[in-house]
């Protein structure tokens, strides 16, 4: 049976008019994404297909168009408006621009977390604040591979020079998923505070990310 025929008060995209998104579960919102279905399967039970056989919304994250439309069922048109508003989600949780300023390492986590805990690479990013920790800006400082992401002073501190940053917070992911930070990490942070202290521009914090917490390394003082 195609959602069509369901009763108007149990389909996704009524319940969404009626309700808000918050009111439907994960697969009800892929669904109305998605569209419609196949000749086998409505556009619901399809959505559940994808995301349980695929690794769930972590998959959709990191999936290319060409690896969505591999899937049964999963046209380029359905690929693209599945890509793009995962686009958007993720240009949403990175939107620091008309954040307040960062006070916390529960305000970084807020800012970057959902965004970062499904990576399958270590990303380093670095967040560079003006005097007042107003975030200026947010770059990618590195993309290393499963374990571990190489970082060098000149890569973090050029952006800083050129955004004029007073301060700056680490960030990175461990796509382990435990947050624990490594002794690399402890060693990259200490040099990095050391490049930091000789320009007069402050490592106020580094914070490691996995799939379900975060550790901040001056809240543990590892820093």
């Amino acid at each position: 049976m195609s959602i069509k025929q369901w009763p108007r008060e149990l389909r996704p995209r009524e319940r969404l008019e009626r309700e808000g998104g918050a009111a439907l579960s994960l697969p009800e919102v892929v669904a109305i994404l998605l569209g419609n279905g196949t000749r086998e399967e409505s556009a619901l039970q399809l959505a559940e297909r994808l995301l349980s056989e695929n690794g769930g919304l972590a998959f959709l994250r990191q999936a290319s168009v060409a690896e969505l439309t591999a899937i049964k069922g999963i046209g380029a048109a359905k690929a693209c408006r599945l890509k793009a508003a995962l686009e958007l989600a993720r240009r949403m949780a990175t939107d620091w621009q008309h954040r307040p300023a960062v006070r916390s390492a529960e305000d970084v986590k807020n800012l970057l977390m959902e965004d970062m805990r499904c990576m399958d690479r270590e990303h380093f990013r670095a967040l560079y604040l003006d005097r007042k920790n107003r975030v200026i800006a947010i770059e990618t400082v590195s993309i290393g591979g499963l374990h571990s992401s190489v970082v060098h002073p000149r890569e973090v501190f050029k952006p800083a020079v050129r955004h004029s940053a007073a301060a700056i917070i680490l960030v990175h992911n461990h796509p382990s998923g435990d947050p624990t930070p490594s002794r690399e990490d402890i060693e990259v942070t200490r040099r990095l505070q050391e490049a930091g202290s000789l320009m007069g521009i402050e490592v106020l914090d580094h914070i490691v990310i996995g799939n379900r917490d975060y550790v901040s390394m001056r809240g543990t003082s590892l820093m």
